[in-house]
């Protein structure tokens, strides 16, 4: 028989340096100076999460606990270095020895003292994305993949299922079968691809981002000396957004907390909106499920929106099934009640936003703090065309701009080609999609289709908005002239080139920019997004968005010349003389979580597009479009408007207006918390 004889440390009387009681509201100060063992911290939307994470590393330093026994892992660079720097700050010393950083940058460390137990030298590199394509581009080649006319997935695509498969524990056949079925047919040549890819980077001495995570558990699994040793060493580990962590971080956080469970974990589960890239929402449900003795603290305390606001995002989320079950309260005095606001379509949604947002500056609203959210891309068509006509200043943080991004600016090109056959830049933009053919290749075939061009040159006069057929006619002789300039590799790719801007030229297409869009989607586009896009279905959705937003369009030049006058003012944005001007924020609500603003609009809120159409097919997929929707609404402050179109305009591959229903999201938040606006046109 054997017991365990704990010997206490002598330790002087505690004098804190901190008055935590008077710095912290009650629910915060109990997860703070919560007792060792494992902790849950649920803190909901603007209720002083950072705060009481760092105020709980101070607490557990002021303890006696040495910094580095502490381990905080975070998921930015920006938010580990923020809250290191707090700390220090809260306790008037620096704290080098305090372990802080990202689930990544906490590997590589790792990784770093032990990669010889695993294989490689301890001068490994850390390959980035671009190296990786670049790796598995050789592991393409040494596997012989014929890739010509297989519509094979490019290396950019197959880096994204690798690396869905490391950090969800899944297999290579079973992220194909999730979300890259129309790859199904080469599965067991990426299962054999992602070998290769694994061997040679050992080969070489390299590590992804990925394996900075998966190799990290993978030696703290096999070797038990290791993993004692970090076990000893963290006696008090924090996870930062553990709402977002996927299978591969959670298994990280359990197997290093297994001597001591200390492990505090801080997050909301109502923000867990970043399924589609491997976050696991079950990894904060279940935790205690996980650890039984686990204390849950609720932080509910609302210190950003006003009481009218907050009821609105508590009657938004009450419908989620899974979820833990909390109310916000506001620590704000009484403001407006957030709007909802029907729409005749798209173009009024439009115009009301513009015209609110110029109202608001005369009511002593920054327009910095003003911002538009939405589900996707495009559904801010519409109004980027309003402001850039009505002069309103606005920057797109939507990740890439929509106008800017390839698989626009490449259907784009079919249409300037046809619209412009002196078009250099559209030309060789296409040319360049095709295989084998590179910067030199498309202007020497610019160069040959250029001198047929004007070799055929016809002096029949063009005023008309459309060129005459012979024009069109020109085009097409001039395009297969140049096929034997044409590497034999792209020849069937030019082929259908060639075929494609022949029907756009077909004189009822060329009338319509939305079925010029459409066309060259059906022509082969569609297949070059699977290849070569790891959100192919995303894109797809875009273009097709595109050429609905293109039907308002009298004509392609029509179409084409407001689409050159947005990417111009988008590009301005991007200019550093414009980066302190006032400008209101454009914005998907995933690149808006985690910031505030005093006006929030969240537009386009029918079913279909929020929640999208494909969430609506299981319970999962409209939860997190709920949470999502709950994330939009509690980024407002002061002022909340929510807002929806009754039509469509040219829906479908028809471009009939189409009747739309509210989200069935709005139905679910009872009518006395909102103000119903109702619009209507004045005429002179």
């Amino acid at each position: 028989m054997s017991r365990d004889y704990v010997i206490e440390p002598f330790r002087s009387e505690i004098n804190l340096h901190i008055d935590y009681a008077r710095e912290l509201n009650p629910q915060q100060l109990a997860a703070v100076t919560a007792p060792p063992g494992p902790a849950l911290v649920i803190a909901g939307a603007g209720s002083g999460k950072t705060r009481t994470l760092t105020y709980r590393v101070a607490y557990l330093l002021e303890q006696g606990v040495p910094a580095d026994r502490i381990l905080l892992l975070t998921f930015t660079n920006k938010a580990a270095g923020e809250m290191m720097r707090r700390v220090a700050d809260l306790l008037g010393r620096q704290l080098p020895s305090l372990w802080g950083g990202t689930f990544h940058s906490i590997g590589a460390r790792i990784l770093r003292s032990h990669a010889d137990l695993l294989g490689y030298r301890r001068d490994f590199t850390i390959l980035d994305r671009d190296d990786a394509k670049d790796l598995i581009k050789t592991c393409i080649a040494e596997a012989g993949i014929e890739t010509k006319g297989t519509h094979f997935p490019k290396p950019e695509v197959l880096c994204e299922i690798f690396s869905l498969a490391v950090n969800t524990h899944k297999t290579t056949g079973e992220i194909l079968e999730d979300q890259f079925d129309y790859f199904e047919q080469f599965t067991a040549q990426i299962t054999d691809l992602q070998k290769r890819y694994t061997a040679r980077k050992r080969a070489t001495n390299a590590m992804d981002f990925d394996d900075l995570l998966a190799l990290w558990l993978r030696l703290l699994q096999e070797h038990a000396d290791v993993c004692e040793h970090y076990q000893r060493r963290f006696q008090f580990i924090l996870v930062d957004e553990y709402q977002d962590t996927n299978q591969l971080q959670s298994d990280l956080i359990d197997l290093l907390a297994g001597r001591h469970h200390n492990v505090t974990v801080v997050g909301d589960d109502a923000q867990s909106i970043y399924a589609w890239r491997g976050a696991n929402f079950q990894n904060i449900f279940k935790f205690p499920k996980r650890y039984p003795d686990a204390k849950v603290f609720k932080i509910e305390t609302n210190y950003r929106s006003t009481p009218e606001i907050l009821k609105v995002a508590n009657a938004a989320i009450a419908a989620n099934r899974d979820q833990f079950t909390k109310i916000l309260t506001p620590a704000r005095k009484s403001g407006l009640k957030p709007a909802l606001v029907t729409c005749a379509d798209a173009a009024q949604q439009a115009a009301f936003i513009a015209q609110r947002v110029a109202e608001l500056p005369e009511e002593g609203v920054d327009l910095n703090q003003v911002a538009v959210l939405y589900r996707s891309h495009f559904h801010a068509l519409e109004l980027q065309l309003e402001l850039t006509k009505l002069n309103i200043p606005f920057s797109i943080t939507s990740g890439i701009r929509f106008f800017e991004q390839a698989h626009i600016k490449d259907a784009t090109a079919y249409l300037k080609l046809v619209a412009n056959p002196q078009d250099e830049l559209a030309f060789k933009r296409i040319a360049l999609l095709l295989p084998g053919i590179g910067a030199k290749g498309a202007d020497k075939l610019w160069k040959a289709f250029h001198e047929k061009l004007e070799g055929t040159a016809s002096s029949v006069p063009n005023n008309s908005g459309l060129e005459p057929n012979n024009s069109g006619q020109r085009r097409s002789a001039a395009l297969q002239a140049c096929s034997k300039s044409v590497p034999t590799k792209a020849a069937t790719a030019w082929k259908q080139f060639v075929e494609t801007i022949s029907q756009l030229e077909d004189e009822i297409v060329r009338q319509s920019a939305a079925k010029m869009l459409r066309l060259v989607m059906d022509a082969g586009y569609d297949d070059y997004l699977k290849e070569n896009f790891a959100n192919y279905r995303n894109r797809l959705e875009d273009l097709e968005q595109l050429a609905v937003f293109a039907y308002q369009f009298g004509s392609v030049e029509d179409f084409l010349t407001q689409l050159a006058l947005l990417t111009n003012v988008e590009a301005e944005d991007g200019d550093a003389a414009n980066r302190d001007a006032e400008q209101i924020r454009l914005s998907t609500i995933h690149q808006a979580k985690g910031l505030e603003f005093d006006v929030v609009f969240v537009i386009m809120l029918c079913d279909g597009l929020f929640p999208s159409a494909r969430s609506m097919e299981n319970d999962e997929g409209e939860e997190e479009e709920r949470r999502l929707f709950y994330v939009a609404i509690t980024r407002a402050k002061n002022e909340l408007y929510l807002s929806y179109p009754l039509i469509r305009a040219g829906y479908g591959s028809t471009g009939i207006d189409a009747m739309q229903q509210p989200s069935r999201f709005l139905s679910e938040i009872p009518r006395d918390l909102l103000n119903e606006w109702n619009l209507r046109s004045r005429y002179a």
